[in-house]
């Protein structure tokens, strides 16, 4: 199974076969490798964790195992393969699911904000995978124990539509329409700022932020193609409603891409300051639009998830001033 099309979507953090792969740049020489892991990992871990990785062999640099307090030099490569959770850590849950469409080889899930994808370091319960499998019963297995049925992600702050396959094949399908930039995802955004165009493309390559391993940036360096297209469709001045159609879906792609063109993301923690605009919980920005060939029937289907509460009273604040 070729996963480049998950890895798309994850890319940096969950690569093919639970690898993650760091290149040191120049400011890094001489820092231990267990206080770079531990800063360059995107979720939540700790140092002692990061050592317990190093002492079991997970990490290697150069193709070599180290220690803990191994320093760093400009240009060493890199490799955390990172040791699954045994199954019995990963268990069903009765966590209520939005569903938008069902059958036997696919479901379609509005995800709340604040709901991470599947269990990952720091965030070992409470995911969708683990509603999935409770609701679900049947997913399928290319993605391994931690992500069964997952084809693609959506960050955890922010809201909307997400597929997820029942089967093998479905999985395939799936995967092999996310390479192919055939899927129809479009969300909705308030953005900060008055977008002066109507619509446009950004075309820009996203790669690691040299400065801040856990971020992404718009770079030349080490990075992949990213084209995002937007449209206004609505002006509050200090303030613009987009819609934004995803050709490439790279980590963080539209939250790198708005704050590349000066318009960072209202409520966006990471990649935007507030300006006297906010939004508890997480960056305006929703999956509203989803759209693929069934896997079976080779059907076109599209779904569409309303705006959530949250995004629908920032718009009613930001139209009644």
């Amino acid at each position: 199974m070729d996963k480049d099309a998950l890895n798309e979507q994850t890319e940096g953090e969950s690569p093919e076969n639970g690898v993650v792969v760091w290149t040191v740049q120049e400011e890094y020489a001489r820092e231990r490798i267990d206080k770079y892991i531990t800063e360059a990992w995107e979720e939540d871990i700790s140092r002692s964790q990061v050592q317990q990785w190093i002492e079991a062999g997970h990490v290697t640099v150069n193709g070599r195992t180290v220690k803990a307090n191994y320093k760093l030099f400009s240009e060493d490569l890199i490799s955390v393969t990172v040791p699954e959770p045994a199954a019995a850590e990963l268990a069903p849950e009765n966590i209520p699911l939005d569903v938008a469409y069902e059958d036997s080889d696919v479901i379609v899930v509005n995800k709340p904000r604040g709901m991470v994808v599947h269990p990952a370091a720091g965030h070992p319960s409470g995911t969708l995978v683990n509603a999935l499998m409770y609701h679900c019963k049947d997913l399928s297995g290319i993605n391994g124990e931690i992500r069964p049925g997952i084809v693609h992600r959506i960050d955890k702050d922010t809201s909307g539509l997400i597929m997820a396959a029942k089967n093998d094949a479905s999985h395939n399908s799936l995967a092999a329409q996310l390479k192919e930039h055939s899927v129809t995802r479009r969300y909705l955004a308030v953005v900060q700022g008055n977008v002066a165009h109507d619509q446009g493309t950004v075309d820009a390559p996203i790669g690691r932020d040299p400065h801040d391993r856990k971020l992404y940036t718009v770079t030349e360096k080490n990075s992949k193609t990213a084209v995002t297209h937007f449209t206004v469709l609505e002006r509050f001045g200090d303030c613009t409603l987009l819609q934004l159609q995803l050709e490439t879906g790279r980590t963080h792609q539209i939250r790198v891409h708005m704050k590349f063109i000066g318009h960072p993301l209202v409520g966006d923690p990471v990649y935007g300051r507030s300006k006297g605009i906010f939004m508890e919980g997480g960056q305006a920005l929703h999956a509203a639009v989803l759209g693929f060939v069934h896997p079976s029937t080779g059907e076109y289907l599209e779904f569409s998830a309303p705006l959530p509460g949250d995004m629908e009273e920032l718009l009613a604040r930001l139209r009644s001033r």
